[in-house]
C-alpha cells in the first residue's frame, strides 16, 4: 500500500496553505495498492513531535477501500471522522509552537467496518482498528512555522 500528496513528498514541507498559518485545510492524498479484501481504511494525522505527547490532527474511518484519492479540503463520501485534540472533529492543520515537526499521515487497510460514533477518541479508534489491520503505510510531511 502506498499513500502519498501532490502537495509534498515524503520528509518535504507541507505548504503553509495546509496549517493554521493558511486555508488550514486538508490536503489531496492519494491512495494506492489497497489490499483487495480490505473492507474499509482508516486516515490517521498526528505530530509525535509535540511538546505534551503525540497530538493528533485529524482521524477519519471507514473510507471506502476502493477511494483512490482524498480531495483537498473534503471527507470522503461516507466516512467518519474522530475527535483531535484541537477538541473537535476534522482536519486540524499543522500549527507547531516552535522549531521542525514531523506529521505522519497514516492509512491501514482493515478487514472490517468500525460501528464507531463520529467524534471518538483516537483510543477508541485504536481499540476498534486491533487485530484487523491487513496493512498499512505513511507520508511524513515537515513544518516550521515562519
Amino acid at each position: 500500500m502506498k499513500i502519498s500528496s501532490s502537495a509534498f513528498a515524503n520528509n518535504s514541507f507541507i505548504p503553509s496553505k495546509y496549517t493554521c498559518d493558511g486555508q488550514d485545510i486538508n490536503p489531496s492524498l492519494k491512495i494506492e495498492n489497497v489490499p483487495a479484501e480490505a473492507k474499509s481504511l482508516v486516515l490517521i494525522v498526528d505530530d509525535p513531535d509535540a511538546p505534551m505527547g503525540t497530538w493528533v490532527h485529524w482521524t477519519v474511518w471507514n473510507i471506502n477501500p476502493e477511494t483512490t484519492e482524498i480531495l483537498e479540503n473534503s471527507l470522503p463520501k461516507e466516512a467518519v471522522e474522530g475527535m483531535t485534540d484541537f477538541g473537535k472533529p476534522g482536519y486540524g492543520g499543522p500549527c507547531p509552537p516552535s522549531g521542525t515537526h514531523r506529521y505522519f499521515f497514516k492509512i491501514y487497510a482493515l478487514d472490517r467496518i468500525l460501528a464507531l460514533e463520529k467524534g471518538s477518541s483516537l483510543e477508541k479508534l485504536g481499540e476498534e482498528m486491533k487485530d484487523h489491520i491487513l496493512d498499512k503505510t505513511q507520508l511524513i510531511g515537515l513544518y516550521q512555522r515562519g
